[in-house]
């Protein structure tokens, strides 16, 4: 999957001090062992314990497929009548430091873990999980390409069904029905279809507007395919929009490029941030624009780093996220969204569909 994943996050159990590592995270076991799952409620876990073989613990109904998927061999079921907490009673007393997923894992189930581990203390392993999920290897760069590439064409087809009097939901259902047939997993999000002045919120929800000659057409979408992202926004424009609206698209798009134009490895994530926001106040747009201009990209849709202007961490080769700045007003918003990933030397744009303003007829 990772270059080994699993076996650098063990070498750190003794550089951290920890005596194990208790990973929770469905993501997170998917990206360590290669099986994907989603337990709901069940208990899915992957124990990593100093000086001994790495253990999966699944539901029984998932043997078979974590058998199959999984790159760890020593696995552990319990069937929905079980306590799966029992499964930890070989560790009892044994473990002083254990490492947790602390945004993750439930007061309750902290509770459970505590009385069934003995730990002395938990600590967090988020940080580190997030340090070794930020570089992205060849293979993953591939399938968020494949992801990219599934969304774009799910635009493609789906604008053939746009039309006067179409609404949002069906548009919805168009995108996400063209998202399976061309062999995506499902939406990596909710998709986002909104139309006219319903365009000037930035988190919008679809519903039964119909749409209009003159109005602004946004579409926010992913998918995910092969375990990982796509995040792509295009607004267009449904017959001739108004010069006011015009000139946001072309300020949107100039602050969306010059973001771009200033990413290569050592710059801060806030130095990008900015470059957009510069060209929104410049244009006296400033509060209009209300969010940060981008989140990384992988297993997970929205993940390590947040591009925003307080941010000082560092972009190095490898990072893959998202550039998307907006301007929402009361007469419509248009934001531009590109997947883009640091170079050894600059940017490299994965995501192709064209930005320039297209507008769109019946």
């Amino acid at each position: 999957m990772n270059q080994n994943p699993l076996s650098r996050l063990e070498a750190d159990l003794s550089g951290q001090g920890l005596d194990a590592m208790l990973i929770t995270d469905p993501k997170h076991i998917y990206y360590l062992t290669g099986f994907a799952s989603n337990p709901h409620e069940r208990f899915l876990g992957l124990v990593l314990a100093r000086g001994e073989e790495p253990l999966l613990i699944v539901p029984a109904l998932d043997a078979e497929a974590a058998a199959a998927a999984s790159s760890v061999s020593n696995i552990a079921t319990h069937t929905d009548t079980d306590n799966p907490y029992a499964l930890f009673e070989r560790y009892q007393g044994r473990l002083g430091r254990v490492g947790l997923e602390k945004e993750y894992v439930t007061v309750s189930r902290y509770e459970q873990l505590t009385a069934a581990l003995g730990a002395a203390s938990f600590e967090d392993v988020g940080p580190l999980l997030r340090t070794l999920r930020v570089k992205k290897t060849p293979d993953e760069v591939t399938r968020i390409r494949h992801a990219i590439h599934l969304i774009e064409e799910t635009l493609r087809q789906g604008l053939t069904h746009v039309r006067t009097g179409v609404t949002e939901i069906e548009l919805v259902a168009e995108m996400e029905y063209q998202m399976k047939k061309l062999g995506a997993d499902g939406p990596s999000f909710d998709t986002m279809v909104l139309t006219g002045p319903k365009t000037g919120l930035p988190h919008g929800t679809p519903g039964e507007r119909k749409l209009q000659h003159g109005d602004l057409l946004m579409f926010d979408m992913g998918v995910y395919a092969g375990g990982y992202a796509s995040d792509i926004t295009r607004t267009f424009a449904f017959g001739d929009i108004s010069p006011e609206l015009k000139t946001i698209y072309n300020t949107v798009l100039a602050a969306n490029e010059a973001a771009i134009q200033v990413v290569k490895p050592g710059i801060t994530c806030a130095e990008v941030d900015r470059a957009a926001r510069q060209v929104t106040e410049e244009a006296g747009y400033g509060e209009r624009f209300m969010h940060r201009v981008g989140h990384g990209l992988g297993i997970d849709v929205h993940e390590y780093p947040s591009l925003h202007g307080e941010n000082m961490d560092i972009l190095n080769e490898g990072t893959v996220f998202t550039i998307e700045p907006g301007i929402y007003t009361a007469a419509g918003g248009v934001r531009i969204e590109d997947d883009v990933i640091v170079t050894e030397t600059g940017v490299e744009v994965l995501t192709t569909y064209p930005k320039e303003l297209q507008i769109l007829t019946d």
